[in-house]
């Protein structure tokens, strides 16, 4: 096993820092760091930079416009865009959508919807999660019956992320409510949210930001070429489009980056007239995260020497990343709440009284905010119990 880089590697890892100085304006860098909520042109616009030099899609083949770089290139990639504090690209777009597309999609569905992919003409949402179907997704209810060359959707999906943004959904829904096993009679569709009978309703988050949404499909009419693999075979597809969803919300070179601000933070920040980061149980906290963080990202690059020798992606393992790395990002948050104190509820409240991005308070805000976003981690993608019972059944025989 080597865990380390090559010459060729560092060298591909100085071309990628130097684009991303160059390149990544600065208005977003600092949004970034100053954890505001970027709108979906500002996510777009990084986005659409990154289509025009040719690295939006890295992982995708060549021939729908990957760059053909080995897992090691692309992990380098990522970490460089992370450490850069580059805005998170549309991984329900980019890394989830396109890679069902590519695997099970047929001729016609990859030429139509992965250029739009590529390019930011298409925005994607999932519609997984029903108000009675979270962690235990195959219980959802939501029913597609055929009629002719149409599907006829009628159900509701819940905590849909950006789906006010979106123009297209990935759905699993229920084709054959009669199959002996709950897994089985479900099917993966993809449907037009400008079709008629399509309702999205905000969800307001206990941050005071609008992120997630209810979905409601009222006689929605799907052409059945929107059909994604077999009919009653969207468990399938699910499965494989999950393991790519944990494997990126790890997210180890952001968490560093914000590592690298907590110190930076804790030291400018006094407790009884000396740093924070002097006081004992606070650097027993922040060197147990830290700690946490390495042993994070040297089973992530065990990861990546495995794809590296075999070209396979991780199976259920995967679930470790998920797992370690929300928890993480969720501590780091916390620690940053500390450093905040009593400041940061208090402008959260205040923030909203003048313009916030000019407001002096506006950073501590951020703090207290994106500590009750962070809440959400340990749950989306699979909750926490459920990561353990894959764990358990598919890597330790339990």
């Amino acid at each position: 096993m080597d865990l380390n880089y090559n010459a060729e590697e560092i060298a591909f890892r100085d071309e990628v820092r130097a684009w991303l100085a160059a390149n990544l304006p600065l208005a977003l860098k600092e949004k970034v760091a100053r954890y505001a909520h970027l709108s979906k042109d500002e996510n777009m616009a990084w986005h659409r930079i990154l289509a025009a030099k040719g690295w939006v899609a890295p992982s995708w083949p060549v021939e729908w416009g990957g760059t053909g770089w080995n897992p090691v290139q692309r992990f380098i990639f990522e970490e460089e865009c992370g450490y850069a504090g580059a805005p998170p690209l549309p991984a329900l777009s980019l890394l989830m959508c396109a890679p069902v597309l590519i695997r099970y999609g047929t001729q016609a569905q990859k030429q139509r919807f992965l250029p739009r992919i590529y390019y930011g003409e298409d925005f994607w949402c999932q519609g997984y999660s029903e108000p009675g179907a979270g962690s235990d997704l195959a219980s959802l209810k939501t029913r597609a019956v055929r009629d002719g060359d149409h599907y006829i959707v009628n159900g509701q999906k819940a905590w849909t992320t950006q789906a006010h943004w979106a123009n297209w959904m990935f759905c699993l829904v229920r084709t054959d409510p009669a199959a002996a096993k709950p897994q089985e009679g479900i099917s993966f569709l993809l449907i037009d949210m400008t079709s008629p009978g399509v309702t999205v309703r905000p969800v307001i988050l206990m941050d005071g930001s609008h992120e997630v949404n209810e979905v409601f499909l009222d006689n929605v009419r799907v052409p059945v070429e929107n059909l994604v693999h077999e009919e009653g075979r969207g468990w399938t597809v699910a499965k494989f489009l999950l393991n790519y969803e944990r494997l990126n919300s790890g997210r180890i070179a952001p968490s560093k980056r914000q590592l690298a601000r907590l110190k930076q933070l804790a030291a400018q920040t006094t407790d009884l007239g000396r740093p924070l980061i002097e006081d004992v149980r606070f650097r027993d906290q922040l060197t147990h995260v830290e700690v946490e963080l390495m042993a994070l990202e040297i089973t992530n690059l065990r990861f990546l020497d495995q794809m590296r020798r075999t070209g396979q992606p991780p199976g259920p393992e995967v679930s470790l990343l998920k797992l370690k790395g929300t928890a993480i990002q969720q501590a780091l948050s916390e620690l940053m709440l500390q450093v905040a104190g009593p400041l940061a509820q208090r402008a959260l409240h205040q923030s909203g009284d003048g313009d916030p991005e000019h407001d002096a308070d506006a950073f501590l805000a951020a703090i207290a905010s994106r500590y009750l976003n962070m809440r959400k981690v340990t749950i989306y993608g699979g909750s926490d119990e459920v990561q353990r019972t894959i764990l358990a059944k598919s890597s330790l025989g339990l």
